[in-house]
């Protein structure tokens, strides 16, 4: 059966949908770029503010071209803490930081605010491949429900002893959440209850964080028929 010329009209989509779809799909594509390039603009004119008024003005380019120079807070911040980083990793840094690691401890608030930003920034830095062993599958919330988990050690003390398990050792898993996987549960389960996955932590994490949308590619192609 022949279609007539009105038919064919109709599949047609109309300029305001053609504009429409067109519209959204741009936004997609302009609008993280353009919040991510605010964000980190922001976040540079807030460390100039916090540097610039330490900067002695013979050493600030301002001083000699009346112009700011947006970012140079920045660098004078990068080269410092290199700089501190350089020094704490020979014996007088380490024993210079210990010295005052020491003295921030006797002080009660302080302390706590201290160790608390000290792991946070440790845990956010650190390689990933060194805080998790491997990725593996895990029965939760309920029975016939798994969800991803990492292998973070095999559990000491009474966390071993306390949590029943006949013949194998109890594990520490770390359960994140979608899609900040830094945050989550900790779970002390029997080895045997949890599925080793062959995936890479990364690959996993990519998959918590991309809500199921992001798979990793088989490395070998008869796995995945």
């Amino acid at each position: 059966m022949s279609q007539t010329p009105s038919d064919e009209l109709k599949r047609r989509p109309g300029l305001w949908t053609i504009l429409r779809t067109n519209f959204l799909a741009g936004v997609v594509v302009v609008v993280p770029v353009s919040l991510t390039i605010y964000i980190i603009w922001g976040a540079i004119g807030l460390i100039d503010t916090w540097v610039l008024p330490l900067v002695p003005k013979r050493y600030n380019p301002s001083t000699y071209t009346d112009i700011d120079i947006h970012g140079f807070g920045l660098v004078i911040f990068l080269l410092f803490t290199v700089i501190v980083g350089y020094l704490t990793k020979g014996f007088i840094g380490r024993w210079a930081v210990n010295r005052a690691e020491m003295l921030v401890a006797r002080l009660p608030i302080v302390s706590t605010v201290y160790n608390a930003l000290k792991q946070i920034l440790e845990t956010a830095f650190a390689d990933r491949t060194e805080l998790f062993q491997q990725a593996c599958l895990v029965e939760y919330p309920r029975p016939g429900i798994w969800a991803i988990a990492f292998v973070s050690s095999v559990a000491k003390g009474e966390m071993q002893t306390r949590v029943p398990s006949e013949k194998d050792d109890v594990i520490a898993i770390f359960v994140p959440t979608t899609p900040n996987p830094t945050s989550g549960f900790i779970l002390f389960v029997p080895a045997s209850t949890v599925i080793m996955l062959d995936m890479s932590v990364e690959s996993a994490a990519k998959l918590v964080i991309s809500a199921g949308l992001v798979y990793p590619q088989p490395e070998d192609p008869a796995k995945a028929d």
